[in-house]
């Protein structure tokens, strides 16, 4: 398999790196320390086609393939600071859109999926709980049956995009006793009474990306917002991970990019002891580490996408892909403030926003040691 750029995949990625660095610039300094999440960038994302990437034309989307897709997204982690918008997008896109677009019903794709895409709405999921955050199956949001409807009730925690989200894809149990046979997912619009932010959540970062706990208070919906059947939640949630595992870290790789090159950079106009400090072994070590990483991230994010197009399923190469790239991403943000020194530590620099949003990439979407366990399981441990 040869995992380099097709014409069309390298057309798309310099796209991206255009789009981003005209429309997705600015002071990521400010935005960052007042946690500003810049409606106008997403809907310029939305325009160039972003949030649509996936999702066939019939329904708004630009019908992209995977691996186009991700060029997409290793173009954007390149070319903006803005990391907590893209994970927001992200978020909207792997657990919110492909489910309804997996799992949906023809009306609720019609109904769902062109708002999705044009930017109209804003998609949020609605899984951990604060007692279930990994443990995902033993949730305590309930929906009870009432003739032809469903109440729901319960707390949501770590709700990405819940403050200016219009659509939750959420997760409740219809019967306890079922374990995971009873979770169910289930399509709420933020506007149905009932459904609240509690409070928003401050972030070490990521901060332009908002985050709340959302409260479900009887709240009612008809029958018909099921997404999939009643208690095949969990297979949708285990589809809706394996995508957004695949995918979210190639805008981390694309940033990883731009960190070695602007540390090359520094580390050739940086004199110290009367030399570049790019003449030290150490410090031209620490570049060789992080070129590296990159180089042994980017097939396993593109393996996704090569198996995912071609129809196979990626739940093992997901979580290894997870797993490696989160942990090269701390790492090589930690190598750029070290080759920065002091500089790096300041903020102004904006590099060391790029440590404070690498460390949630070992967090999102299944911790580290959950994704072990994950490959454990899939090796017959």
């Amino acid at each position: 398999m040869n995992f380099e750029f097709t014409t069309d995949q390298k057309t798309w990625f310099d796209a991206a790196v255009q789009f981003a660095t005209k429309q997705l610039g600015g002071d990521m300094v400010e935005k960052d320390r007042n946690q500003e999440f810049d409606r106008a960038r997403w809907q310029a994302c939305a325009d160039f086609g972003v949030l649509g990437m996936g999702i066939p034309e019939e329904y708004g989307g630009t019908g992209l393939g995977l691996s186009d897709t991700l060029a997409v997204m290793e173009g954007l982690g390149y070319a903006t600071r803005d990391q907590g918008l893209l994970f927001s997008l992200n978020a909207h896109l792997w657990t919110n859109a492909v489910p309804i677009l997996e799992y949906g019903t023809e009306e609720q794709k019609q109904k769902y999926l062109p708002g999705l895409c044009s930017g109209e709405l804003i998609g949020a999921n609605g899984a951990s709980e604060p007692d279930a955050g990994s443990d995902i199956y033993s949730l305590r949001t309930s929906a009870k049956k009432e003739g032809d409807s469903y109440r729901v009730n319960g707390t949501k925690m770590f709700v990405t995009n819940a403050q200016v989200c219009d659509l939750i894809v959420a997760y409740a149990t219809i019967n306890p006793a079922l374990g995971p046979l009873g979770i169910t997912a289930l399509i709420l619009e933020k506007k149905t009474p009932g459904v609240s932010v509690s409070r928003s959540l401050e972030k070490m970062g990521l901060r332009t990306s908002p985050m709340a706990e959302l409260i479900f208070e009887d709240v009612e919906i008809p029958l018909s917002s099921v997404l999939g059947r009643a208690g095949r939640g969990a297979e949708v949630f285990s589809c809706s991970m394996e995508w957004e595992r695949g995918c979210i870290l190639a805008n981390c790789v694309g940033a990883m990019q731009r960190q070695l090159e602007e540390c090359i950079d520094y580390a050739r106009q940086r004199k110290q002891f009367g030399k570049p400090i790019s003449q030290h072994q150490t410090v031209a070590n620490r570049l060789v580490d992080m070129r590296v990483r990159i180089d042994t991230c980017r097939p396993l994010i593109y393996k996704i996408g090569w198996l995912k197009d071609q129809g196979h399923d990626a739940v093992l190469e997901s979580s290894i892909a997870k797993l490696h790239v989160s942990d090269c991403y701390v790492k090589s943000s930690m190598d750029a403030i070290q080759l920065f020194g002091g500089y790096g530590y300041m903020t102004e620099q904006e590099v060391e926003r790029d440590l404070r949003d690498s460390i949630s990439s070992r967090l999102y979407s299944g911790t580290s040691d959950i994704q072990r366990n994950i490959i454990a399981k899939k090796l017959g441990l």
